[in-house]
This record gives C-alpha cells, structure tokens and sequence, in this order.
C-alpha cells in the first residue's frame, strides 16, 4: 500500500454503500494531479499527524508535506522535535533552509525566503483556524494571481471589473439619456424615427460578440489609430492606443449597453403625465427649463433602473472584452501614482474572463476549480453590490420626489 501526504478534503457515499474520500496530494506540482479519490479498499489506515504542515512557496505552490530537516547554517541543523518543532521554523533565519518529505516519498529542499506561508493545521485551535481562513480570505481579495491563476488572489481582476464598470456608466448615462430625450421630447413622428427606435431594439438583443468585433475595428484600429497619428506619432510603429486596452473595454460596453438605458429613459419620460408640463409652461418655464427641472429629476428612477439593468450586463459580460483589451495576466494596473494616474491605454483583467481561463484555459483543471467557484461568487455579489447601491440610490429620488409633490 502506497503512503498518501495530503489534505482530506470532502467524501461521499457510493452506489455499493462504499465510501469515498476526496484527498488534495502533496506531490501535487510533481505529478500535475492536486486530487485523488480513494475508496475504503483503497485506504489501510488513516490518521491525522500533528506535525505534517502546509505551506505557500513562491514556485511550488501550495504543498502538504512533513518536515525532516531545518538548516540554520551550513554547521547548523534541527531535526523535528516533538514539541517546539513549529516555533523552530517560524523563527528561523529567512537564509535558512528547510527540507520536507512529500507524500511519493521524496524528499524537497526549499528556501525559508521562498516560503509565504507555514502552517500546522493539525495543531490549531478553532480560533486559529478562523484566524488563518479569515487571512486566506483578505490575501485571496488583495494579491495578484500566482501558479496560472491557481494561488494567489484576484485583485486585479475585481479591479478591473470595478473600474470598467464606472467609466462605462460615465459614458453611458449622458448619452443615453440624451437619445432618449430627443426621440421622446424632439424628434417628430414618422418613419425616421420609428426606424431609429426599431434600431434601437435590435441592438438590445444583438449577440455580445459583435459588439466586440465592431470595438476592435471602429474603436481600437479606427479610432485608436487616428489618436495615434495624431499625438503619438514620434511612438509609431509600437501603438498607444491604436491596441485594446481599457478605454476601449467602456467603451464597448458602453455601446452594449445603451440600447437598455435608451428605452428605460423613454419609458420613464412617457409616464411623465402631460399635465406636469403644461403646469410649468403655463407657469412661463421655457420646454428647456421644464425638461431639465421637471421631467428629468421625476425620470431619474428609470434612468437608474436602466443603470442598474446595464451594469447588471456589463459586469458579467466576456466575449466582446477578450477582443479589446482584457487579458489573462495585466502586469500594471490603469490607475496608479504616476500620472495621469488614470491610464486608459493600459490592458486590465476581469472577472469574467478571470473565471473563463481558470475554468478552460489552464492545464490543472482539479486545482482550478475552487478559484473558479470563489471568483464566480465574489463576482455575483458585485453585481448585487452594485445594484443594491443603484436601487437604494434610486428609492431616495423617488421618495424625495413624492414628497415634493405633496400639497403644501
């Protein structure tokens, strides 16, 4: 029977009434395989050793594996002790070196500077363990992705997310807010303007990924292009912004979304009863000043219904973002202390693409999963984030509203 070092990690009953065990291997990085199912035949004995411990290696990744070996110094060694083993290690020297046995039997030297974490997981108390999960959960939130998205966090990623979304909502609220005005207050009735509504519909349902094939030759090559030879044209042949990156992901988005914030701002202005207008009319308001200081503070519930319906899309959506400006891996972020501070030229990460390359583009599925399934999450309550602070937004104005409305 072959000695198995790894962390058991869930199991489940069989067909036959067996009992299966979901274990994480130690030699994980060795063999490319991070889980392994065991039966109860497949399983002589099982315990749980207090001095196995796991770690974070810079290279290596997450491993399980017992330790043999601390070398102080090239005249100075430890091997375990029973007791104080754990605080050996901790407060050793970082040019120390620590020597493991992994689960296949061989054994591994690393670096003490090498090693993020060291835990004993088998010598923790409860409080501890929530310690170390809580600190897992903040690191996870914090730090860039390590191992192809498989350690690490995914910071830049939410980062990514978050700022796509409110330069989209810049763009996308006083645009689609004017279209909607001129077609319901300006635009005369007639075959002009039914077609420009029915255009409007259609894009509302037209596939993601047009509007990221559209984005990559109207925004990054067209538009990005002629910016380039206009500003940056002592840095051609090697483009500024005639090559995706982050302008061009709102952008795009902003254009995926519109059609949602155009019909919400219409519907919004149409329930608008026609009395209100005419009071302020017949009060000797202009139509200008009775559309901006009557008609749109009443619609500002729909415009940000239709915000909220848009950031909804926008913040899950993948396809189109792979084409303009979303990568697997951003080495800088857009936004830092050098100016202009805000880089718009820069390439970003993004949730969703986050979760598509973990779940399809990476060799070791098994250890992929949990940061597919954590990612996915953290990425629906975004969303919810989002729009519960749309909708909370959106409740105020509309109470405020009613009770200007009051009689007095």
């Amino acid at each position: 029977m072959q000695r198995l070092i790894g962390q058991r990690i869930s199991y489940q009953s069989t067909d036959q009434g067996t009992q299966e065990y979901l274990f994480r291997r130690s030699e994980a990085q060795a063999a490319y395989q991070d889980f392994i199912w065991l039966t109860d035949a497949q399983i002589n004995t099982m315990t749980q050793r207090p001095e196995l411990m796991t770690l974070e290696h810079r290279t290596f990744g997450r491993l399980i594996a017992e330790p043999i070996l601390l070398r102080l110094s090239p005249t100075s060694t430890i091997t375990p002790p029973p007791v104080d083993w754990p605080e050996q290690i901790k407060t050793a020297q970082k040019d120390a070196q620590l020597t493991l046995l992994l689960g296949n039997g061989e054994a591994l030297t690393l670096n003490l500077v090498d090693i993020l974490e060291i835990h004993f997981p088998n010598q923790l108390s409860w409080v501890e363990k929530m310690q170390v999960f809580g600190k897992g959960l903040l690191q996870f939130m914090v730090e860039s992705p390590r191992q192809g998205g498989t350690e690490g966090g995914i910071f830049p990623a939410l980062f990514g997310t978050v700022i796509t979304v409110l330069i989209m909502t810049v763009f996308v609220t006083p645009i689609g807010v004017m279209a909607a005005v001129y077609l319901h207050e300006y635009a005369r009735l007639g075959w002009i303007t039914q077609t420009i509504r029915i255009a409007v519909y259609n894009l509302a349902g037209t596939p993601s990924i047009v509007f990221g094939v559209f984005g990559l030759a109207f925004f990054v090559y067209t538009l990005g292009g002629s910016i380039d030879q206009l500003f940056y044209s002592e840095s051609l042949p090697m483009p500024t912004f005639g090559t995706p990156g982050l302008i061009w992901v709102s952008l795009t988005l902003a254009l995926l979304t519109l059609p949602v914030v155009i019909v919400s701002t219409e519907e919004g202005l149409a329930r608008i009863p026609k009395s209100v207008r005419e009071g302020s009319l017949a009060l000797g308001a202009s139509h200008t000043e009775t559309l901006w200081r009557i008609v749109l503070p009443l619609t500002t519930p729909a415009i940000l219904t239709g915000l909220i319906l848009a950031i909804a899309r926008a913040a899950g959506e993948v396809a189109p973002l792979m084409l303009v400006g979303v990568v697997k891996l951003a080495p800088e972020l857009p936004l830092d202390a050098e100016f202009p501070f805000l880089h718009l030229d820069r390439k970003i990460m993004h949730l969703g693409y986050h979760i598509f390359d973990l779940a399809f583009q990476t060799g070791r599925t098994d250890a992929s999963l949990p940061f597919v399934f954590t990612t996915a999450l953290l990425l629906i309550l975004l969303i919810i984030l989002l729009n519960l602070s749309a909708i909370l937004l959106r409740n105020r104005l509309r109470v405020r509203f009613q009770d200007d409305k009051k009689p007095i």
